[in-house]
């Protein structure tokens, strides 16, 4: 199984791997997906297990049933190679399914191809987590502390309002009280001055 790894791929297929479109990546104003190089990496490692385990190095392990039965150990191989082929990229497809990986990895060349207008350096970790962390959070933070700075001004300006509006209630009361009380007297004195006047008819001549 040794012999089986070393193998060289011979298989004479033109489509490129992924270190020559590394290469094209590489040169000016071409782009490759992400995508496209997951798959082409997927491609050309099946390619390499398929000339691993080609024909010749299969009979090799099986003579004695290659001599008795050559057109059975061929379909025998044909078959296994069609499974193993399918069986890994019904694999690799679930994996990819899983961990929405199309997605993830559109979304990198998106980032990618946005960052190639900025100028400023990207962040990097400075290896302290605490101070990253507090990088990372203070904007955050900053923005919680001047909504909830706003929240209370806010509020603030309603209590207020509202203090204002029970003061005026009050001082408008104490007139209403002020006025009950002044008209309670007044009515008192006319009072006493009608009574008064009777008893003054009242009196004989």
């Amino acid at each position: 199984m040794a012999e089986a790894s070393s193998v060289n791929v011979g298989s004479g297929c033109e489509e490129k791997g992924p270190e020559e479109l590394s290469q094209e990546s590489a040169r000016p104003g071409t782009i490759i997906s992400r995508v496209k190089l997951f798959d082409t990496m997927v491609d050309t490692f099946l390619q390499k297990l398929v000339a691993a385990g080609s024909f010749q190095r299969f009979t090799d392990y099986y003579k004695s049933f290659y001599q008795l039965q050559p057109e059975m150990t061929q379909r025998i191989h044909d078959k296994f190679v069609t499974q193993l082929q399918t069986s890994i990229q019904e694999e690799i497809s679930e994996i990819k399914a899983e961990g929405n990986l199309e997605a993830v990895l559109i979304a990198l060349d998106t980032i990618v191809e946005e960052s190639k207008d900025r100028t400023e350096p990207a962040w990097r970790p400075s290896g302290i987590p605490e101070k990253d962390l507090r990088s990372a959070m203070a904007p955050y933070l900053l923005q919680q502390r001047g909504a909830l700075q706003r929240r209370v001004q806010k509020q603030e300006a309603e209590n207020r309002q509202l203090a204002d509006a029970v003061l005026a209630g009050r001082r408008q009361l104490e007139e209403l009280q002020l006025q009950a009380q002044a008209r309670q007297q007044a009515w008192q004195a006319l009072h006493r001055e009608q009574k008064e006047l009777l008893a003054v008819l009242k009196e004989p001549e």
